[in-house]
Protein backbone atom coordinates (compact mmCIF):
# COMPACT_ATOMS: atom_id res chain seq x y z
CA UNK A 1 0.00 0.00 0.00
CA UNK A 2 1.34 3.39 -1.01
CA UNK A 3 0.74 6.42 1.16
CA UNK A 4 1.09 10.14 0.49
CA UNK A 5 4.17 12.12 1.45
CA UNK A 6 2.35 14.01 4.21
CA UNK A 7 1.20 10.70 5.69
CA UNK A 8 4.73 9.31 5.45
CA UNK A 9 6.02 12.39 7.27
CA UNK A 10 3.50 11.83 10.06
CA UNK A 11 4.54 8.19 10.24
CA UNK A 12 8.22 9.12 10.47
CA UNK A 13 7.52 11.67 13.21
CA UNK A 14 5.55 9.09 15.19
CA UNK A 15 8.68 6.90 15.22
CA UNK A 16 10.90 9.76 16.36
CA UNK A 17 12.44 10.80 13.04
CA UNK A 18 13.16 14.52 12.53
CA UNK A 19 10.82 16.08 9.95
CA UNK A 20 10.09 19.72 9.19
CA UNK A 21 6.67 21.13 10.03
CA UNK A 22 4.05 21.08 7.27
CA UNK A 23 0.30 21.23 6.65
CA UNK A 24 -1.94 19.46 4.17
CA UNK A 25 -4.34 21.72 2.26
CA UNK A 26 -7.14 21.14 -0.24
CA UNK A 27 -7.81 24.73 -1.32
CA UNK A 28 -6.17 28.15 -1.50
CA UNK A 29 -7.74 29.45 1.71
CA UNK A 30 -6.42 26.48 3.69
CA UNK A 31 -2.98 27.10 2.20
CA UNK A 32 -3.04 30.75 3.27
CA UNK A 33 -3.94 29.75 6.83
CA UNK A 34 -1.08 27.22 6.81
CA UNK A 35 1.28 29.91 5.57
CA UNK A 36 0.26 32.17 8.44
CA UNK A 37 0.70 29.36 10.96
CA UNK A 38 4.19 28.58 9.69
CA UNK A 39 5.10 32.25 10.10
CA UNK A 40 8.01 32.13 7.67
CA UNK A 41 8.61 34.12 4.47
CA UNK A 42 9.61 31.13 2.34
CA UNK A 43 7.47 27.98 2.02
CA UNK A 44 7.37 25.01 -0.31
CA UNK A 45 4.17 23.90 -2.07
CA UNK A 46 4.16 20.21 -3.03
CA UNK A 47 1.57 18.20 -4.93
CA UNK A 48 0.44 15.04 -3.12
CA UNK A 49 0.09 12.16 -5.57
CA UNK A 50 1.31 8.55 -5.67
CA UNK A 51 3.96 9.08 -8.30
CA UNK A 52 7.42 10.53 -8.68
CA UNK A 53 8.58 13.34 -10.93
CA UNK A 54 6.39 15.95 -9.24
CA UNK A 55 9.06 18.63 -9.44
CA UNK A 56 9.69 18.11 -13.15
CA UNK A 57 5.94 18.29 -13.79
CA UNK A 58 5.64 21.61 -11.97
CA UNK A 59 4.10 20.13 -8.85
CA UNK A 60 6.72 21.52 -6.43
CA UNK A 61 7.17 25.27 -6.06
CA UNK A 62 8.72 27.77 -3.64
CA UNK A 63 6.63 30.74 -2.52
CA UNK A 64 8.25 33.90 -1.11
CA UNK A 65 5.01 35.60 -0.15
CA UNK A 66 1.26 35.11 0.06
CA UNK A 67 0.66 36.25 -3.51
CA UNK A 68 3.05 33.61 -4.88
CA UNK A 69 1.56 31.03 -2.53
CA UNK A 70 -1.95 31.63 -3.85
CA UNK A 71 -0.73 31.44 -7.44
CA UNK A 72 1.24 28.20 -6.96
CA UNK A 73 -1.54 26.46 -5.02
CA UNK A 74 -4.14 27.44 -7.63
CA UNK A 75 -1.89 26.15 -10.44
CA UNK A 76 -0.95 22.87 -8.75
CA UNK A 77 -4.40 21.84 -7.51
CA UNK A 78 -6.16 19.65 -10.11
CA UNK A 79 -2.95 19.34 -12.10
CA UNK A 80 -2.53 16.03 -13.95
CA UNK A 81 0.80 14.40 -13.07
CA UNK A 82 1.33 11.13 -14.94
CA UNK A 83 -2.39 10.41 -14.85
CA UNK A 84 -2.82 11.34 -11.18
CA UNK A 85 -5.00 14.37 -10.40
CA UNK A 86 -3.75 16.58 -7.56
CA UNK A 87 -6.50 17.21 -5.00
CA UNK A 88 -4.28 18.30 -2.09
CA UNK A 89 -0.99 20.05 -1.52
CA UNK A 90 1.53 20.10 1.28
CA UNK A 91 2.63 23.48 2.61
CA UNK A 92 5.87 23.38 4.59
CA UNK A 93 8.73 25.55 5.71
CA UNK A 94 11.50 25.83 3.15
CA UNK A 95 14.58 24.24 4.70
CA UNK A 96 17.94 26.03 4.72
CA UNK A 97 19.80 23.34 2.78
CA UNK A 98 23.55 22.92 3.04
CA UNK A 99 23.64 19.42 1.49
CA UNK A 100 21.16 16.87 0.17
CA UNK A 101 21.39 13.09 0.43
CA UNK A 102 19.37 10.11 -0.69
CA UNK A 103 18.48 7.39 1.84
CA UNK A 104 16.31 4.29 1.59
CA UNK A 105 15.62 0.90 3.06
CA UNK A 106 14.32 -1.52 0.47
CA UNK A 107 13.95 -5.28 0.08
CA UNK A 108 16.63 -6.64 -2.25
CA UNK A 109 15.43 -9.81 -3.98
CA UNK A 110 18.92 -10.80 -5.09
CA UNK A 111 20.48 -10.85 -1.63
CA UNK A 112 17.17 -11.82 0.04
CA UNK A 113 17.63 -9.12 2.64
CA UNK A 114 16.95 -5.48 3.38
CA UNK A 115 19.41 -3.03 1.85
CA UNK A 116 20.28 0.41 3.18
CA UNK A 117 21.25 2.77 0.36
CA UNK A 118 22.65 6.26 0.78
CA UNK A 119 24.02 8.67 -1.76
CA UNK A 120 25.49 12.15 -1.81
CA UNK A 121 23.27 12.89 -4.81
CA UNK A 122 20.04 13.58 -2.96
CA UNK A 123 17.20 15.31 -4.78
CA UNK A 124 18.01 13.53 -8.06
CA UNK A 125 16.57 10.44 -9.75
CA UNK A 126 18.36 7.61 -7.96
CA UNK A 127 18.04 5.48 -11.10
CA UNK A 128 20.08 8.03 -13.06
CA UNK A 129 22.68 8.17 -10.30
CA UNK A 130 22.91 4.37 -10.25
CA UNK A 131 23.32 4.23 -14.03
CA UNK A 132 25.78 7.09 -14.48
CA UNK A 133 27.72 7.33 -11.21
CA UNK A 134 27.19 4.10 -9.24
CA UNK A 135 30.26 4.84 -7.13
CA UNK A 136 28.23 7.59 -5.43
CA UNK A 137 25.78 5.06 -3.98
CA UNK A 138 26.78 3.34 -0.74
CA UNK A 139 25.01 0.14 0.31
CA UNK A 140 24.82 -1.85 3.51
CA UNK A 141 23.17 -5.26 3.68
CA UNK A 142 21.06 -5.45 6.82
CA UNK A 143 21.16 -8.76 8.69
CA UNK A 144 18.03 -10.04 10.53
CA UNK A 145 19.39 -8.61 13.80
CA UNK A 146 19.00 -5.13 12.29
CA UNK A 147 21.23 -2.27 11.17
CA UNK A 148 24.35 -2.11 13.29
CA UNK A 149 25.97 1.10 14.61
CA UNK A 150 29.22 0.40 12.78
CA UNK A 151 27.29 0.19 9.50
CA UNK A 152 25.58 3.52 10.15
CA UNK A 153 28.93 5.09 11.04
CA UNK A 154 30.52 3.69 7.88
CA UNK A 155 27.75 5.19 5.75
CA UNK A 156 28.05 8.59 7.45
CA UNK A 157 31.83 8.48 6.96
CA UNK A 158 31.42 7.63 3.26
CA UNK A 159 29.16 10.65 2.91
CA UNK A 160 31.99 12.83 4.15
CA UNK A 161 30.20 13.95 7.30
CA UNK A 162 31.82 14.95 10.58
CA UNK A 163 30.96 16.36 13.98
CA UNK A 164 27.29 17.03 14.72
CA UNK A 165 26.12 16.08 11.22
CA UNK A 166 27.96 12.76 11.45
CA UNK A 167 26.36 11.77 14.77
CA UNK A 168 22.91 12.92 13.64
CA UNK A 169 23.16 10.93 10.40
CA UNK A 170 24.12 7.81 12.37
CA UNK A 171 21.10 8.30 14.62
CA UNK A 172 18.88 9.04 11.62
CA UNK A 173 19.87 5.86 9.79
CA UNK A 174 19.29 3.66 12.84
CA UNK A 175 15.95 5.30 13.67
CA UNK A 176 14.82 5.03 10.06
CA UNK A 177 15.40 1.28 10.13
CA UNK A 178 13.34 1.04 13.31
CA UNK A 179 10.47 2.84 11.59
CA UNK A 180 10.82 0.68 8.48
CA UNK A 181 10.66 -2.47 10.59
CA UNK A 182 7.81 -1.43 12.89
CA UNK A 183 5.67 -0.24 9.99
CA UNK A 184 6.17 -3.54 8.09
CA UNK A 185 7.23 -1.49 5.09
CA UNK A 186 8.62 -2.73 1.79
CA UNK A 187 10.15 0.69 1.07
CA UNK A 188 11.23 3.71 3.09
CA UNK A 189 12.76 6.33 0.80
CA UNK A 190 13.85 9.78 1.95
CA UNK A 191 14.89 12.02 -0.93
CA UNK A 192 16.29 14.31 0.10
CA UNK A 193 17.69 13.84 3.55
CA UNK A 194 18.84 17.38 4.29
CA UNK A 195 21.81 18.68 6.21
CA UNK A 196 20.90 22.20 7.26
CA UNK A 197 23.26 25.11 7.70
CA UNK A 198 23.21 24.23 11.42
CA UNK A 199 24.36 20.66 10.66
CA UNK A 200 20.96 19.20 11.59
CA UNK A 201 19.80 16.12 9.68
CA UNK A 202 16.10 16.04 8.75
CA UNK A 203 13.77 14.28 6.33
CA UNK A 204 12.61 16.84 3.77
CA UNK A 205 10.57 14.32 1.77
CA UNK A 206 9.33 10.78 2.31
CA UNK A 207 8.07 7.89 0.22
CA UNK A 208 6.72 4.87 2.09
CA UNK A 209 5.19 1.63 0.80
CA UNK A 210 3.58 -0.72 3.32
CA UNK A 211 3.59 -4.48 2.77
CA UNK A 212 -0.03 -5.39 1.98
CA UNK A 213 0.42 -8.78 3.63
CA UNK A 214 1.14 -7.06 6.96
CA UNK A 215 -1.78 -4.63 6.98
CA UNK A 216 -3.77 -6.88 9.29
CA UNK A 217 -1.29 -5.88 12.01
CA UNK A 218 -1.88 -2.16 11.44
CA UNK A 219 -5.58 -1.34 11.57
CA UNK A 220 -4.64 2.33 12.01
CA UNK A 221 -3.17 2.35 8.50
CA UNK A 222 -6.58 1.82 6.89
CA UNK A 223 -7.34 5.54 7.10
CA UNK A 224 -4.21 6.32 5.08
CA UNK A 225 -5.31 4.36 2.04
CA UNK A 226 -6.29 6.59 -0.89
CA UNK A 227 -8.37 4.46 -3.23
CA UNK A 228 -8.62 7.30 -5.76
CA UNK A 229 -4.86 6.99 -6.32
CA UNK A 230 -4.90 3.25 -6.95
CA UNK A 231 -5.15 1.52 -10.31
CA UNK A 232 -8.90 0.84 -10.85
CA UNK A 233 -8.20 -2.64 -12.24
CA UNK A 234 -6.09 -3.61 -9.24
CA UNK A 235 -8.61 -2.04 -6.88
CA UNK A 236 -11.48 -4.06 -8.34
CA UNK A 237 -9.36 -7.21 -8.16
CA UNK A 238 -8.52 -6.53 -4.52
CA UNK A 239 -12.21 -6.14 -3.71
CA UNK A 240 -12.78 -9.59 -5.27
CA UNK A 241 -9.83 -11.12 -3.35
CA UNK A 242 -7.78 -11.53 -6.52
CA UNK A 243 -4.08 -10.79 -6.93
CA UNK A 244 -3.83 -8.65 -10.06
CA UNK A 245 -1.13 -6.55 -11.70
CA UNK A 246 -1.84 -4.81 -15.00
CA UNK A 247 0.79 -5.09 -17.75
CA UNK A 248 1.03 -3.74 -21.29
CA UNK A 249 0.55 -6.88 -23.40
CA UNK A 250 -2.24 -8.41 -25.49
CA UNK A 251 -2.91 -11.79 -23.84
CA UNK A 252 -4.82 -11.84 -20.56
CA UNK A 253 -3.99 -14.64 -18.15
CA UNK A 254 -5.86 -16.15 -15.23
CA UNK A 255 -4.04 -18.67 -13.07
CA UNK A 256 -4.27 -20.30 -9.65
CA UNK A 257 -0.91 -19.77 -7.99
CA UNK A 258 1.79 -17.10 -8.29
CA UNK A 259 4.47 -19.49 -9.54
CA UNK A 260 2.19 -20.89 -12.22
CA UNK A 261 1.26 -17.32 -13.18
CA UNK A 262 4.94 -16.54 -13.82
CA UNK A 263 5.28 -19.70 -15.93
CA UNK A 264 2.12 -18.75 -17.82
CA UNK A 265 3.56 -15.36 -18.71
CA UNK A 266 6.64 -17.18 -20.02
CA UNK A 267 4.39 -19.37 -22.18
CA UNK A 268 2.67 -16.32 -23.60
CA UNK A 269 6.01 -14.69 -24.46
CA UNK A 270 7.34 -17.89 -26.06
CA UNK A 271 4.19 -18.15 -28.17
CA UNK A 272 4.76 -14.70 -29.64
CA UNK A 273 2.35 -12.76 -27.45
CA UNK A 274 2.80 -10.42 -24.51
CA UNK A 275 1.09 -10.87 -21.12
CA UNK A 276 -1.54 -8.22 -20.43
CA UNK A 277 -1.68 -8.93 -16.74
CA UNK A 278 -0.72 -11.07 -13.77
CA UNK A 279 -3.88 -12.55 -12.23
CA UNK A 280 -3.85 -15.17 -9.47
CA UNK A 281 -7.32 -16.41 -8.49
CA UNK A 282 -5.89 -18.48 -5.62
CA UNK A 283 -6.49 -22.06 -4.61
CA UNK A 284 -10.25 -21.74 -4.13
CA UNK A 285 -11.21 -20.75 -7.67
CA UNK A 286 -14.98 -20.85 -8.30
CA UNK A 287 -17.56 -19.35 -10.66
CA UNK A 288 -17.59 -16.01 -8.80
CA UNK A 289 -13.80 -15.53 -8.76
CA UNK A 290 -13.47 -16.67 -12.38
CA UNK A 291 -16.23 -14.29 -13.47
CA UNK A 292 -14.60 -11.43 -11.60
CA UNK A 293 -11.28 -12.27 -13.27
CA UNK A 294 -12.85 -12.32 -16.74
CA UNK A 295 -14.54 -8.95 -16.17
CA UNK A 296 -11.30 -7.28 -15.08
CA UNK A 297 -9.27 -8.72 -17.96
CA UNK A 298 -11.90 -7.83 -20.56
CA UNK A 299 -11.87 -4.17 -19.51
CA UNK A 300 -8.44 -3.90 -21.09
CA UNK A 301 -8.98 -2.99 -24.78
CA UNK A 302 -5.54 -4.36 -25.68
CA UNK A 303 -6.48 -7.94 -24.77
CA UNK A 304 -6.80 -10.14 -27.89
CA UNK A 305 -7.04 -13.52 -26.12
CA UNK A 306 -7.30 -14.97 -22.62
CA UNK A 307 -5.31 -17.93 -21.33
CA UNK A 308 -6.70 -19.67 -18.25
CA UNK A 309 -4.06 -21.98 -16.77
CA UNK A 310 -5.24 -24.09 -13.83
CA UNK A 311 -3.42 -26.74 -11.83
CA UNK A 312 -5.84 -28.98 -9.95
CA UNK A 313 -4.30 -29.66 -6.57
CA UNK A 314 -6.36 -28.28 -3.73
CA UNK A 315 -9.15 -27.46 -6.17
CA UNK A 316 -10.41 -30.02 -8.68
CA UNK A 317 -10.15 -29.17 -12.37
CA UNK A 318 -13.75 -30.18 -13.09
CA UNK A 319 -15.00 -27.70 -10.48
CA UNK A 320 -12.89 -24.93 -12.02
CA UNK A 321 -14.15 -25.94 -15.47
CA UNK A 322 -17.74 -25.67 -14.29
CA UNK A 323 -16.90 -22.27 -12.84
CA UNK A 324 -15.49 -21.19 -16.21
CA UNK A 325 -18.62 -22.37 -18.03
CA UNK A 326 -20.92 -20.64 -15.53
CA UNK A 327 -18.86 -17.44 -15.62
CA UNK A 328 -18.73 -17.45 -19.43
CA UNK A 329 -22.52 -17.78 -19.64
CA UNK A 330 -23.06 -15.17 -16.92
CA UNK A 331 -20.87 -12.53 -18.58
CA UNK A 332 -21.85 -13.32 -22.17
CA UNK A 333 -20.53 -11.57 -25.27
CA UNK A 334 -16.90 -12.52 -24.64
CA UNK A 335 -15.50 -11.40 -27.97
CA UNK A 336 -11.92 -12.68 -27.60
CA UNK A 337 -10.76 -16.31 -27.81
CA UNK A 338 -10.47 -18.08 -24.45
CA UNK A 339 -7.93 -20.87 -23.99
CA UNK A 340 -8.21 -23.10 -20.93
CA UNK A 341 -5.36 -25.37 -19.90
CA UNK A 342 -6.20 -27.84 -17.13
CA UNK A 343 -3.73 -30.16 -15.41
CA UNK A 344 -3.97 -32.18 -12.23
CA UNK A 345 -6.94 -33.67 -10.37
CA UNK A 346 -9.84 -34.45 -12.74
CA UNK A 347 -8.19 -32.56 -15.62
CA UNK A 348 -9.73 -34.78 -18.31
CA UNK A 349 -13.18 -34.48 -16.75
CA UNK A 350 -12.80 -30.72 -16.75
CA UNK A 351 -11.68 -30.67 -20.38
CA UNK A 352 -14.63 -32.80 -21.44
CA UNK A 353 -17.01 -30.52 -19.53
CA UNK A 354 -15.76 -27.44 -21.39
CA UNK A 355 -15.56 -29.18 -24.77
CA UNK A 356 -19.21 -30.28 -24.47
CA UNK A 357 -20.45 -26.87 -23.28
CA UNK A 358 -20.84 -25.47 -26.79
CA UNK A 359 -18.90 -22.36 -25.83
CA UNK A 360 -16.15 -20.79 -27.92
CA UNK A 361 -13.42 -22.03 -25.58
CA UNK A 362 -10.26 -23.90 -26.61
CA UNK A 363 -8.91 -26.48 -24.18
CA UNK A 364 -5.43 -27.88 -23.61
CA UNK A 365 -3.77 -30.29 -21.20
CA UNK A 366 -0.06 -29.63 -21.75
CA UNK A 367 1.86 -26.37 -21.69
CA UNK A 368 2.90 -26.87 -25.31
CA UNK A 369 -0.73 -27.26 -26.38
CA UNK A 370 -1.59 -24.04 -24.58
CA UNK A 371 1.32 -22.21 -26.22
CA UNK A 372 0.32 -23.48 -29.68
CA UNK A 373 -3.26 -22.29 -29.17
CA UNK A 374 -2.11 -18.84 -28.04
CA UNK A 375 0.09 -18.60 -31.13
CA UNK A 376 -2.85 -19.58 -33.34
CA UNK A 377 -5.36 -17.06 -32.03
CA UNK A 378 -3.20 -13.98 -31.29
Amino acid sequence: MKIHEYQARELLASYGLPVDKAYICRNVDDAVRAYQELDTPLVVVKAQVHTGGRGKAGGVKLAKNEIELRQHVANILWMDIKGFIVDRVLIGKAVNIASEYYASYVIDRKSKSTILMLSREGGMDIEAVAANTPELIFKEEVEPIGIQPFQARRIAFNLGLSGKAFSQMVKFVISLYGAYLKADASLFEINPVVKTSNDDIIAADAKVNIDDNALFRHSNFDAMRDRDEEDPYELEASDSNLNFVKLDGNVGCMVNGAGLAMATMDIIKLSGGDPANFLDVGGGANANTVAAGFRIILKDPNVKAILVNIFGGIVRCDRVAQGIVDAYKEIGNISVPVIVRLQGTNAMEGKELIDSSGLKVFTAITLQEAADLVKRVV
